[in-house]
């Protein structure tokens, strides 16, 4: 069995933190490839390396003196060496960096070294080989990622390599420009070197034990989910859940490769496993509850409406034009509802509304703001009836008024809106009617 390991700035914000690390890799002979990230936060009012990395940088860029913004992130990494009592230096990769800050090398690259350096320290530390991911993840000319190349050069790089540390989040260009993933990109080359080595799971640990059922910030410890379908966390995450970024699902996802979400600090933890497909009987009918707050709808009336052809495709074009995106369009006989994201609607309501006006000559629009959307999600939902039902019965006890609807064919999931005091209320009643009393 062949297993990738990816841990969060958290996991290795200290020399403690990577000791956890250390402990984890080596009770797994099957953990073979470590993609480490820059140490994080070692209290809540500290400041992670990336970002010392960034001020250094711009300090450099003005042209002042930025020799004592380096020498403290370079006393972070020796705290941490000092601590897992190494016999190994940065002292000349620090030079490097200092020469290439005079240089101007960019801020891909000053972001960059936070990766490079924790990686140079965990490969000592485990004994490991150290692969450099600008010689194995590329980048095109106009700084779009190479996933071909990338998957090519990987698998020639780790061929013949038992184990080996990879930094996440850069990689490069063929000649050398160092380009960064967006924040998070450690978890992007996790995902990656596990396609490139045709690995059987790969394991992404973090300071949580997977993921919730529910926003912790809202519900009060809301129990976590056990297995997780890729389908089922695209509907969470496009609904607003902190889960893992679409480009690093997509690689493993296309070759069919598990991965399992872990707790640095509670390695016991079986955390989350997400998965394809499974036959595993979900723990409860749902699997997972997500809003997003900061909804409009506009409702449009027209009498005959449904027997005029080409109508909706009209309306939909108006807002195509304006470059505002539809998020959901529940319709009646002679009504249809538009829900769209405030933020990007509200400077061209007038437009919009000018627009459907010449468009349809519709006989009544309507506005309303202050709305949300709530995503129940779940594959047992598929083949347990009464889901929408428990749905309102939980909204009317709470005194909720539900001002929409919608489910999808594939009954994967159902999205309520609701206006924006009701919220937070909303979701603490799904949870408590699905999960805490199970009906």
């Amino acid at each position: 069995m062949k297993k990738v390991v990816k841990f969060g700035g958290s996991s290795l914000a200290n020399a403690e933190q990577f000791k956890k690390v250390g402990s984890i890799i080596h009770e797994d002979d099957s953990r073979l490839y470590v993609v480490p990230s820059a140490p994080g936060k070692r209290c809540p009012d500290d400041t992670k390396v990336t970002d010392m990395l960034y001020a250094c940088y711009e300090t450099a860029v003005r042209g002042e003196d930025f020799s004592g913004q380096l020498k403290e992130i370079h006393q972070r990494y020796q705290e941490i060496i000092n601590g897992l009592n190494l016999d190994f230096s940065l002292d000349s990769e620090f030079e490097d960096i200092a020469e290439n800050f005079r240089a101007g090398s960019g801020r891909d690259y000053a972001a960059s070294r936070g990766e490079f350096l924790n990686s140079k320290i965990m490969a000592a530390y485990l004994g490991y080989e150290f692969v450099d991911a600008a010689k194995a993840v590329r980048f095109n000319d106009d700084g779009t990622f190479n996933d071909e190349v990338t998957n090519q050069l990987l698998g020639e790089c780790l061929k013949e390599k038992e184990n080996a540390v990879i930094p996440g989040f850069y990689g490069a260009k063929e000649d050398g420009t160092i380009v960064t993933f967006s924040r998070g990109g450690s978890d992007i080359t996790g995902s990656l070197v596990a396609l490139a080595i045709h690995a059987d799971l790969y394991e992404n640990w973090t300071d949580v034990s997977g993921f919730l059922i529910a926003d912790p910030r809202i519900v009060k410890n809301p129990k976590s989910i056990e297995t997780i379908t890729y389908k089922e966390l695209r509907e969470l995450s496009y609904m607003g859940a902190s889960v893992l970024h679409e480009d690093a699902i997509f690689p493993v996802r296309k070759a069919g490769i598990p991965i399992n979400i872990r707790n640095t600090n509670a390695p016991q933890d079986k955390g989350t496993l997400i998965v394809e497909g499974t036959c595993r009987q979900p723990r409860y009918t749902i699997t997972g509850i997500a809003g997003t707050d900061g909804f409009v709808s506009i409702t449009i009336e027209k009498a005959m409406m449904n027997s005029e052809i080409g109508f909706c495709r009209k309306v939909l074009q108006v807002f195509e034009d304006n470059g505002v995106s539809i998020e959901h369009m529940p319709s009646g006989i002679d009504t249809m509802t538009i829900f769209v994201n405030k933020e990007g609607f509200e400077d061209k309501e007038q437009k919009i509304l000018s627009d459907i006006h010449r468009a349809v000559s519709p006989d009544h629009v309507e506005l309303e703001s202050g709305l949300a959307l709530i995503a129940v999600v779940g594959r047992g939902m598929k083949s347990t009836r009464g889901t929408a039902g428990r749905i309102f019965s939980a909204l009317a006890h709470a005194h909720i008024n539900v001002k929409m609807i919608d489910q999808g064919s594939s009954e994967l999931n159902i999205i309520v809106g609701v206006k924006h005091e009701d919220f937070k209320n909303a979701i603490r009643a799904l949870y408590e009617i699905f999960v805490l009393t199970q009906i």
